[in-house]
């Protein structure tokens, strides 16, 4: 059965790339994005070219943008089977010296827009007692790195709410599971950031910083270069899991080629030692 799929941050990257791999597929797309008569017009004017695929303009920052995004999507075609959140911002910079309100706006990107998205589609997919959202997160939502902190702080949290909310939608017929890409080279590098900027802060902490900084650039730097993974690879993942069948899908898809398995491995001890908790609280 071919489902109505409702796709985040479609505009470029990882949901671009989503809205085609799906279209393909004979799925009706719904590829959301903010600004579709502006800075987006011809992001948008190219996936509406796609049969089956219809651009609807979202900003998931403002309430009342989602409410009637969602709104128009369920008159129009009477459900939503999949909701992929896939929009967001990056920043990077010493902790410090991001402002309380710089952080605010990576978390209500990264973390309140996913919520307000899926608090408008979820009455819908319960009354229907079927679903599927993924979530993409990413391997620094497990791991953090300096330099980067903020915006990771955003993965952890997105984390912490798909795994604990895991159990309260499977009884409902909603599956709510995580993507988990590593590092790939797609147009959010390339977008405007959310960077630590307070004056004279990040200049304050010295050579240690600089030295850092420059070797995860080398670092990351080289990798790409040299063996810079195909960002098609996350919406392969993210079809796969909608083919998957109901009941059978993971809590966690980590999807990280350059980490030789690690991620699988990180995921596998960190649930180990979660059930160990459960059990030894008696849960």
């Amino acid at each position: 059965m071919k489902k109505v799929i409702l796709i985040t941050g479609s505009s470029t990257g990882f949901g671009a790339l989503m809205v085609k791999t799906f279209n393909k597929e004979g799925h009706i797309v719904i590829a959301t994005m903010r600004n579709t008569t502006g800075s987006n017009a011809e992001h948008a004017k190219n996936l509406n070219t796609l049969e089956k695929t219809e651009v609807v303009d979202m900003d998931i920052t403002d309430d009342q943008s989602v409410k009637k995004a969602v709104a128009l999507v369920y008159e129009k075609y009477g459900r939503i089977d999949v909701l992929i959140n896939n929009a967001g911002i990056y920043g990077a910079g010493v902790l410090e010296s991001y402002s309380i309100p710089q952080i605010q706006k990576l978390f209500d990107v990264n973390v309140w827009g996913t919520l307000r998205v899926n608090n408008e589609v979820l009455p819908i997919m319960r009354a229907a007692k079927d679903g599927l959202i993924i979530t993409i997160s990413s391997q620094v939502g497990r791991i953090s790195l300096p330099l980067q902190s903020a915006y990771n702080s955003t993965k952890f949290a997105l984390e912490g709410l798909i795994e604990g909310s895991y159990e309260e939608l499977i009884g409902q017929g909603i599956e709510s599971v995580l993507l988990e890409p590593g590092g790939f080279m797609t147009e959010i590098i390339g977008k405007a950031h959310v960077n630590g900027d307070r004056e004279g802060i990040q200049e304050s902490y010295g050579t240690a910083v600089v030295d850092i900084s420059q070797k995860i650039q080398t670092v990351f730097g080289k990798l790409f270069m040299e063996s810079a993974p195909d960002p098609q690879i996350i919406a392969d993942g993210a079809l796969k899991l909608v083919n998957t069948e109901k009941g059978k899908r993971p809590l966690r898809t980590p999807l990280d080629p350059l980490s030789n398995g690690v991620d699988k491995e990180y995921n596998l001890i960190t649930e180990q030692v979660k059930q160990k908790w459960i059990e030894a609280y008696g849960l």
